[in-house]
Parts: structure tokens; C-alpha cells; sequence
């Protein structure tokens, strides 16, 4: 994938670009963000039980013999930020020239490879029906090309219910969680950002639409099939029904404009079409997620 969704050019411009955050992190291994964790870079402080992806070299093997588990010794210094990538992987993702689907992988892959570029640590997680499937917890550079096997694997099928399946993750300290999908889950995503805000994480929306959501044409009786149920809906097209469509999206971007200022989070819309390097340059920098180096 990594030939054929980003090119040499593409990866030099990433390379002009860093993850802003400025929140202070309070889990992770050592990296290069102010703490008021615990490290190993001053005085020791105290243990914690292993996480799979911790450094091994801080494992206490005296504990170990003593307890019969392994723990991590613990100290002050500065730490990696922590970052959970979700990913919409219902069948409506699938639609559109391109598809949503390709771009949110792309996305995805681009963010990930920001975010291990600044020794951070990324999970990327796919969202289906009511469940959660969280990849593994990777770090460093050279890990994005388990990332970039990790999004291979990942299919668009089915329902997406959001607030069920983002609940369903469990966080330990603060972070940043970002959200790609097209948000037409018809139960909405308050509630999941209710629950990431609670869980001390630093919320970022991502809406993608695909042109055809956003310019409709044509006019007369269509049958339209429904990607998520496989029901075929017969639908007439005239200016009446297509500006009643217009003002139906128009109100959901408001509503994710709404919730972004009342828990004070970020929300980017994207069409599919749009080259990504020219998103991520002109939109997402705009709106403080990353900054030029």
C-alpha cells in the first residue's frame, strides 16, 4: 500500500510538516513532550505493570522473580504523546469516486506516519457495526510499515454504530483521538465525544464526503441501493427533493460545528477529491493539528 497510496514526493512534504500538541501526556514511554508523568530520564519514582509496547529495557526482572509479573520502573522526565486513530469502516465509506474508503486510509496512513515521525505512539482502531478492533500500539519511525500492513487489512462493510464502538476503548492517561469517518451515522457521535472528553483526550473530527454527496445531478426517478442495508430505495430527483438533501447535510455539518465548540475540539470536512498533501497543507495546519517545521 505504501507504493501505491503515497509516492517519494509526497512523503518529502510530510517531512516538512510535525504533530502539534501541546498537552502535557501522563502514559507512554519516553519521548519528547513535557510530563508530569513518570520516566527514566531523573530520579526514580515508582513501578507500574507492563503495557505491551513498553520498552523492555525498563522492566524490573528483580520484581519479575519476586512477584511473578512484569513491571516498569518509573521515573520523572518527559514523555511520547499518546495518539488513537478511528476509522469508520462501514459500507458507506466504500462510496464516491474516489472512494471515502481509499482516502481515509491514506489519511489515516499520513497522520500515523507524522505522529511515529515524532516518536509518538499510534493505535489505529476500526469502527464496524457496534464494535471496536484496536491495532496495536506502535512507536518509532520504523514501525509505519506495520501501520501501513495493519490499514491493508482493513475492509468497508456493514453499519457503523460510532458511540458504541468508540465507548468500547478503554484509555490510560490523556492523548489525542482523531476521528475519520462521514459521520452519517444516524445515532450521531456526542456521546462518544462526551466520553473521550471525560477520558482526557484532545478530540479531532474528520468528516469525508465524497463530491457526489456534495454536487448532486441529475433529475427524475432513480433507484438508489442503500450501502448499508442492501435496500433499494426508488427516489425522485427534481430541485424540491435536492435542495431538501443540501440543507439535510448543510445541518449535519452545523451539528459538528456545534459540538466541536461545546467540547471545544476540532472539526475539518474533507472531500474526497481534494489531494491530500494539499489538505493536510492548507486545512489541517490551518486548523493547529500540525504545524510547518
Amino acid at each position: 500500500m505504501a507504493e501505491t497510496l503515497f509516492d517519494q514526493d509526497f512523503f518529502d512534504k510530510l517531512n516538512h510538516l510535525a504533530i502539534a500538541m501541546n498537552a502535557y501526556m501522563t502514559h507512554g514511554t519516553g519521548g519528547g513532550r513535557k510530563s508530569n508523568a513518570k520516566g527514566s530520564s531523573v530520579e526514580f519514582s515508582d513501578y507500574r505493570e507492563y503495557i505491551p509496547g513498553d520498552d523492555i529495557r525498563r522492566i524490573d526482572w528483580g520484581a519479575y522473580g519476586r512477584l511473578d509479573k512484569l513491571y516498569i520502573k518509573r521515573f520523572m522526565e518527559e514523555k511520547e504523546g499518546i495518539f488513537h486513530i478511528f476509522i469508520d469502516t462501514s459500507k458507506s465509506m466504500s462510496f464516491g469516486e474516489p472512494p471515502k474508503s481509499k482516502i481515509a486510509l491514506q489519511l489515516a496512513g499520513a497522520l500515523a506516519y507524522l505522529i511515529l515521525n515524532n516518536l509518538d505512539r499510534v493505535y489505529v482502531s476500526k469502527m464496524q457495526e457496534n464494535t471496536l478492533t484496536v491495532g496495536k500500539g506502535r512507536a518509532g519511525k520504523q514501525a509505519f510499515r506495520s501501520v501501513v500492513q495493519e490499514l491493508e487489512t482493513i475492509a468497508f462493510d456493514g453499519k457503523t454504530n460510532l458511540n458504541q464502538a468508540i465507548t468500547a476503548r478503554r484509555f490510560q492517561g490523556s492523548g489525542v483521538s482523531i476521528i475519520i469517518s462521514d459521520f452519517l451515522d444516524e445515532q450521531g457521535i456526542e456521546e462518544a465525544v462526551k466520553y473521550l472528553r471525560y477520558k482526557k483526550q484532545k478530540v479531532i473530527l474528520i468528516q469525508i464526503l465524497a463530491r457526489q454527496e456534495i454536487e448532486i445531478e441529475g433529475d427524475g426517478t432513480v433507484n438508489l441501493l442503500d450501502m448499508e442495508t442492501g435496500e433499494e430505495v426508488r427516489l425522485t430527483l427534481n430541485r424540491m427533493s435536492i435542495e431538501q438533501y443540501q440543507q439535510a447535510l448543510h445541518n449535519l455539518r452545523e451539528r459538528l460545528k456545534a459540538l466541536a465548540r461545546k467540547y471545544e475540539m476540532t472539526y475539518i470536512q474533507m472531500i474526497a477529491d481534494e489531494p491530500l498533501d494539499k489538505f493536510l497543507f492548507d486545512h489541517v495546519c490551518n486548523q493547529g493539528m500540525i504545524v510547518r517545521k
